[in-house]
């Protein structure tokens, strides 16, 4: 569910009249993370390492409220639910977008992310959801990459988790994850903890 809220009655008042009306108000943070265990479960239980790496973001972002709250057009809204959106190849050498619903429950997030990613790769069409707060999600993987800093429209205000090709060292496995954020949405001390959040998911899975 998506409704509007008044600023002034949330704790992203003050931002909001700092930043709302700012030409360039997003933020971007890089941390490399350790893959390992994430990378090792995809192999021995023939998961996709995509699927798991977004039900982790899904996961650690479920358990921060600033979340739940996104400037969009001048107004600010809350949500009750996530969805993590997926960038995907298509049969026809194109992409499309495809939002898939966060559910803390693995398995039932994995099948939505098979059967929706199949469903946009094969029928070249995307897919949204439109009440829930999505994150964006875009994998660069034909190379390694240190940082991404994404473009920045007035149109899309979610926040963006952006990789490239993880790297594989002896017995460890590590990727460097960017996360653009609106800073009416939230403060750098939230991003961080969110970072942190994932990395503690990543551990425990």
């Amino acid at each position: 569910m998506k409704q509007v809220v008044n600023p002034k009655d949330t704790s992203r008042a003050k931002a909001f009249e700092l930043w709302m009306s700012s030409p360039m108000p997003m933020v971007t943070l890089t941390k490399t993370f350790d893959l390992t265990r994430l990378y090792r479960i995809a192999k021995r239980k023939g998961l996709s390492f995509n699927m798991l790496l977004c039900w982790c973001i899904g996961k650690a972002a479920s358990q921060i409220k600033e979340f739940y709250t996104l400037p969009e057009h001048g107004q600010l809204f809350n949500y009750d639910c996530l969805a993590i959106n997926v960038i995907v190849n298509n049969c026809n050498g194109d992409i499309n977008s495809c939002d898939v619903p966060y559910w803390d429950d693995l398995e039932k997030f994995n099948r939505d992310y098979t059967a929706l990613t199949q469903s946009a790769s094969s029928s070249c069409q995307s897919t949204f959801v439109d009440d829930a707060m999505v994150i964006g999600t875009s994998a660069m993987t034909a190379t390694e990459l240190d940082g991404i800093v994404n473009q920045y429209t007035d149109q899309f205000s979610n926040p963006m988790v952006m990789w490239g090709r993880y790297r594989k060292r002896w017995l460890k496995v590590t990727l460097p994850i960017s996360f653009q954020f609106h800073h009416v949405q939230m403060d750098g001390g939230h991003a961080a903890h969110f970072l942190e959040e994932l990395q503690k998911v990543m551990n425990s899975i």
